[in-house]
Formats: C-alpha cells, structure tokens, sequence
C-alpha cells in the first residue's frame, strides 16, 4: 500500500471547540494520472472544506512517516501549540521524520 491508496485521516479536537480532520496523502488533481503525483500533502478539512494545504517533504511510499506527521499535528492542535493554518503546518511539513 501507498498514501496514494490509503491517506492517513485522523480527527482533532480543537482546545476553542469544534474539530478538524488531519490528513495526508496524495492528493487528487483531475489533470494527473494518480499514480504520476509524487508529492505528498498535509491538509486540515472541517466538513468538506479544506481550511489548509501545503505539500510535505514525505514520498508516497512514507506511510509510517506520514503517519507521525499526521500524530504530531493532531497533537499540536488539540493542545493549542498549532492553529488550524497553512502557516502553522508549515514547520510540521517541512520536517523529516
């Protein structure tokens, strides 16, 4: 398996209330075959809304990476070190694991 077929998606309850899904994978861009996208993102969705977006330094094949990343940010979070940004998850997506 890759994060191509299987995105992490983890839910996060944010310390004002309310919650956000934290995800990861390789996301879907109707002008490329999926199996040709190599970059990995990092997004926050509230509903069907995607609050923020920004592209990792992990490859598909990163599935236990991506999985800390996606840990890290859950934990970020609920705890108020992070908020819910593309700002915020900046650091976090820049980070090797």
């Amino acid at each position: 398996m890759s994060l191509r077929a299987t995105p992490v998606s983890l839910s996060a309850s944010l310390p004002g209330g309310g919650s956000v899904t934290v995800w990861v994978g390789v996301p879907d861009d109707p002008y490329i075959a999926k199996r040709d996208v190599t970059n990995v993102d990092l997004q926050l969705h509230e509903g069907s809304s995607v609050l923020a977006s920004v592209t990792t330094v992990l490859d598909p094949s990163q599935e236990s990476e991506a999985h800390a990343l996606a840990h890290e940010v859950k934990a970020a979070l609920e705890s108020g070190e992070a908020t819910p940004s593309a700002a915020a998850l900046e650091p976090f997506a820049d980070r090797l694991r």
